[in-house]
């Protein structure tokens, strides 16, 4: 402010990052390429603002200012999401695991020692050589939470090995003590046929609703693609429309499918085209994989369906390929699988019924 007037700065490339009409972050385009944007650790308002922002036009990153004392867990897990956001940043990780991970670290830190020397202390206080002792009762307390327990220890493993491959510490607690046991429930329900009949039937043609499903069921995508997918992965291949993408969860391989008569039908009855076959009320792409969950929630619970996500789509869709003669391998191209493994619980199940068939069926000429 000058004289009692608010000067406005003005930087080019600067991109706020938007979370319910509140800015979050900040992220600047790489001048020369728009397609590079860098996250900011710091806003305008912090001192070191312009420095980070300089670096960032010329396609570097600065490490954040340290909010925590050096060789505590606090300043570990910020050296290591720095490294996380800059590996998102170039392409090597998936913004939902920094997602993931920021959520995950802020529960981690926050946590109060319950040791005697360290009573009342947040972890992000102590020192990064956290006695074993400390973790056993931290383990104990997250009994009721297999599932996020299982993804702290895979967190914090993670950042001990970052810190010990850049001298930040010199041993992996997390590696001395032994993970949290996590028994899976399942995951997510399959929907039977009469989901999709009850979901088809409460969201009719032409309908996003009804896009979405026949999306997910046509091209068993995950919910992290089918908010983008759109007529920039539709190409032609022998006079046939097909779809080809390459999936965004880490590790997957590219897909390229046929787009069968129901999902074509669906893309071509919108009545509103945009660069995405999902769009909001209001015409525009929906804004993330998260956006998309939210709205399926609603979609569902319209139709009187308890406990269906659009993973469970995807499983639905394994399992009738398998039921229809597809192997495992032809599975594995359809849902970007990198590992034959993953594809096999479909074909195996399908396997065992037809096996159970068989054998039942030789005692159809038995003298009862």
């Amino acid at each position: 402010m000058a004289d009692g007037k608010v000067v406005r700065l003005h930087f080019p490339g600067l991109i706020p990052r938007l979370k319910g009409g509140r800015t979050v972050g900040w992220r600047v385009r790489v001048k020369g390429d728009v397609n590079r944007k860098i996250s900011l650790p710091v806003g305008p308002e912090h001192a070191d603002f312009q420095q980070h922002y300089a670096a960032a036009r010329a396609g570097e990153r600065l490490d954040a200012p340290p909010d925590h004392d050096p060789g505590t867990m606090g300043w570990l897990m910020s050296a290591y999401l720095d490294h996380l956001t800059a590996q998102v940043d170039a392409g090597n990780a998936s913004p939902l695991t920094l997602k993931e991970r920021r959520s995950l670290s802020k529960y981690v830190l926050d946590q109060t020692s319950s040791q005697r020397r360290s009573r009342g202390q947040t972890y992000g206080t102590l020192p990064v050589t956290i006695p074993l002792e400390e973790l056993e009762a931290f383990k104990d307390r997250m009994t009721a939470k297999p599932g996020k327990a299982r993804n702290v220890w895979k967190m914090m493993t993670a950042a001990y090995d970052f810190g010990m491959r850049r001298g930040l510490c010199r041993s992996n607690p997390f590696r001395a003590v032994a993970k949290p046991v996590y028994r899976s429930a399942g995951g997510a329900t399959a929907w039977t046929l009469d989901d999709l009949r009850k979901f088809r039937e409460a969201h009719p043609a032409g309908s996003t609703a009804h896009t979405a499903l026949t999306l997910f069921m046509f091209t068993a995508c995950r919910i992290g693609d089918v908010y983008w997918l759109g007529r920039a992965q539709e190409t032609r291949y022998k006079g046939q429309l097909w779809l080809e993408w390459q999936p965004s969860k880490k590790g997957s391989r590219p897909v390229a499918i046929p787009v069968l008569p129901p999902l074509e039908s669906a893309i071509r009855s919108q009545k509103v085209v945009g660069d995405a076959y999902l769009l909001r009320q209001d015409g525009k792409p929906f804004a993330s994989a998260e956006a998309v969950r939210n709205k399926m929630q609603d979609w569902t619970a319209a139709a009187g369906l308890q406990s269906r996500t659009s993973h469970g789509i995807r499983k639905a869709a394994g399992h009738l390929l398998a039921l229809n003669g597809a192997t495992q391998y032809e599975i594995m191209a359809v849902h970007g699988h990198a590992q034959a493994s993953t594809s096999q619980v479909y074909t195996e199940s399908v396997e065992r019924m037809r096996l159970g068939e068989i054998a039942v069926s030789k005692l159809a000429n038995m003298d009862w």
